[in-house]
């Protein structure tokens, strides 16, 4: 596949930005993207054209302005495009699905779905939040993170698994499965996809659907 060569180094110089959260020279930029102190400067004032970043008063690169609007559109065409595979996911596990995401040390959902014709399933309503070391949602998501030497018994477990289960720890009775959905990095978004259930789930069927949600989810992410 044949690729703009300039939109690349760009698209590159953006995520190196991204992930410096002081900030980042000219010079140093250069040397990541392997590219002359020229070159560099002219994808900058571009970016920086489009309000994507902002030189700061030391000089620094910083993301600007013009990131954090495409970040605020993301979520939304997410939720529209993934609507379908938590449709799928909460058909076939006849319980009520949904996908959550990180902010700071708490696990919010951005968007559900509930079977339909089942006699009895859990409500949650997009919203809702619980500290991200509690529920299948955000433990799946702490596992998609690198391995630290503090993390609980929940989230190796979880890493090793490729999916996390947790059982009556945000509601008495509620069984929770869900997997991380890996994004590209830089993306900003750590989410992941389950399903809660009061009584009747199947753990290793609901276990095999969230992981092909999670996949289909993260194709959604990376086209």
């Amino acid at each position: 596949m044949s690729t703009l060569q300039t939109l690349d180094r760009g698209l590159r110089a953006l995520d190196i930005i991204s992930r410096s959260p002081a900030g980042i020279t000219v010079a140093d930029l250069a040397k990541e993207l392997e590219i002359a102190r020229a070159i560099c400067y002219r994808i900058v004032a571009t970016l920086e054209s489009h309000s994507l970043v902002v030189r700061a008063d030391d000089g620094r690169i910083r993301l600007g302005a013009g990131a954090a609007v495409l970040s605020s559109r993301f979520v939304p065409q997410f939720q529209h495009a993934a609507g379908s595979v938590l449709h799928d996911l909460a058909e076939r596990t006849q319980a009520t699905a949904f996908v959550s995401a990180a902010q700071g040390d708490e696990c919010i959902v951005i968007l559900v779905a509930e079977p339909e014709g089942a006699l009895l399933h859990v409500g949650y309503r997009v919203g809702n939040r619980h500290p991200l070391d509690r529920g299948a949602a955000g433990i799946a998501i702490l596992a998609l993170r690198p391995e630290d030497a503090r993390d609980p018994d929940a989230v190796k477990q979880a890493r090793e698994l490729g999916y996390s289960v947790t059982r009556g720890q945000l509601e008495h009775g509620a069984v929770g499965v869900a997997a991380g959905v890996r994004a590209p990095r830089g993306a900003g978004l750590e989410c992941s996809v389950g399903v809660v259930a009061i009584a009747g789930l199947d753990v290793d069927a609901a276990a095999l659907a969230v992981q092909d949600a999670a996949a289909r989810l993260s194709v959604l992410l990376t086209d």
